[in-house]
């Protein structure tokens, strides 16, 4: 059963007396049968729980600094209606006590919480994002991860990784961009992907008619999901893993790659689509890190000396770890130059970065 979570928040001009504010709320909460519970602040402000027989609790905070914060949690099938009048004549009601000293009112859409469907991510910058998320599509645990495709009114269906916004259906910015954006001639060359479970990447590059196209995805269960719940994004790219210029094989791309640098194969474009660059400042202590760096170095190394290497990389607003990353380009077996491009990629609701390296 899920719990809806209710916020009202009153930034004062100046500090208030408790004694000033509490009592011309209290008629109120009574008038709901409420049941009310002082607790000791030890000095820091008061605080009050209501608590009613329907499962309602109201949390009423004054802050000694200047700030009252009224929660209010209940179940999701509460009376919504209700539940606004009882905001709003505790906001009317503020605002009268208060006369003038408020320097802002914040009301804030209800949390759900526990619900079946969960429609909250966070950012790659970690700020709360509530998706519209109406149903689950898609879930299955893997040996690697879990697997969850969620259907979006805006965005379509969404592939989510561990708790990670991968791509939506809506997100072809993400593509282009990971691509060349349009720029770069695919004709009858030899391509690379890493990872691209979705689809997405191979789909847009088969149209351009390469010689080859080699992708190596670790996880089946990915790609199972996405041929059935992805076809805006992936068509029927992935109904078969063999096609006139692509091949897809199933393992984990590590040994791959090594075989291919002993071999001396190399490849006219590598696109790397395994993860994005770890949030984690210390890149020699996180074994994200170290699996991201032996990507790097064995990609740059399967790579044609006029080729090309695609990635992404992360927010835009995680500036030390995007320097870090192109701390780590700096230090390969092979040297390297690089761009970045920053791209709206529409269900992440953050700018995002992507790379482009080749060889000195």
């Amino acid at each position: 059963m899920a719990v809806r979570h209710y916020t009202l928040d009153f930034n004062l001009s100046t500090a208030v007396e408790c004694a000033s504010v509490v009592p011309g709320l209290l008629s109120i909460f009574h008038e709901q049968e409420l049941a009310e519970t002082i607790h000791d602040t030890n000095g820091h402000g008061y605080l009050a729980t209501f608590v009613g027989k329907n499962g309602r609790l109201v949390i009423l905070r004054v802050h000694s600094h200047g700030l009252v914060t009224i929660d209010l949690q209940c179940y999701e099938e509460d009376n919504a209606a209700q539940l606004d009048n009882l905001l709003n004549s505790l906001e009317k009601k503020l605002k009268v006590i208060l006369n003038g000293n408020i320097a802002r009112t914040k009301k804030l859409p209800p949390l759900v919480r526990g619900a079946e469907v969960d429609r909250y991510w966070p950012t790659a910058d970690g700020r709360l994002v509530e998706y519209d998320i109406d149903k689950v599509v898609y879930e299955e645990d893997s040996p690697y991860q879990n697997i969850k495709i969620l259907h979006s009114k805006q965005y379509g269906n969404i592939l989510v990784l561990d708790g990670d916004v991968n791509l939506a259906e809506s997100d072809y910015a993400y593509t282009q961009a990971i691509t060349g954006n349009g720029k770069e001639n695919y004709a009858g060359k030899e391509v690379l992907i890493l990872g691209g479970g979705d689809g997405g990447i191979l789909a847009e590059l088969v149209k351009h008619k390469p010689k080859m196209i080699t992708m190596v995805e670790i996880d089946q269960k990915v790609i199972d999901g996405c041929k059935t719940h992805m076809r805006k994004t992936c068509g029927n790219i992935l109904d078969t893993l063999r096609g006139d210029c692509y091949q897809i094989f199933i393992e984990d791309c590590v040994p791959l790659l090594k075989k291919y640098v002993r071999e001396g194969r190399t490849f006219d474009y590598v696109i790397n689509d395994l993860t994005a660059i770890p949030i984690s400042t210390s890149p020699e202590e996180d074994s994200t890190w170290e699996f991201l760096r032996l990507i790097l170095d064995l990609s740059i190394r399967v790579l044609h000396p006029k080729g090309k290497y695609f990635t992404q990389g992360n927010s835009a607003n995680l500036t030390e770890a995007l320097s870090l990353y192109e701390e780590q380009l700096g230090k390969l077996s092979c040297p390297v130059d690089f761009h970045k491009q920053v791209v709206c990629v529409p269900s992440y609701l953050e700018q995002w970065v992507f790379y482009t390296a080749w060889k000195k």
